[in-house]
């Protein structure tokens, strides 16, 4: 039990860390686009790009925290027998 125990808590971690990375990614961009709003073709370049690179990093965030979810599942689920 102990095992799992501490999978969990590094999943835990793990999942912590993608999502703070990810929001911390969110508020440097958001301060590159403020930084940039007075050029005014650079502006739109800029918003476009990092509303972009937003979505592709959201689904990146999701979809590592959906492999943490089912290592942690498959653990669970070797541990307490349910194979």
């Amino acid at each position: 039990m102990s095992e799992y125990r501490d999978i969990q808590s590094a999943v835990r971690v793990e999942k912590f860390k993608i999502w703070f990375a990810w929001f911390s990614g969110g508020f440097i961009m958001l301060g590159i686009t403020i930084a940039s709003q007075d050029v005014r073709i650079l502006s739109v370049v800029t918003q476009v790009l990092l509303v972009v690179l937003g979505v592709l990093f959201t689904v990146a965030a999701v979809r590592m925290t959906n492999a943490l979810n089912r290592k942690a599942d498959a653990a669970r689920k070797e541990v307490l027998g349910d194979l």
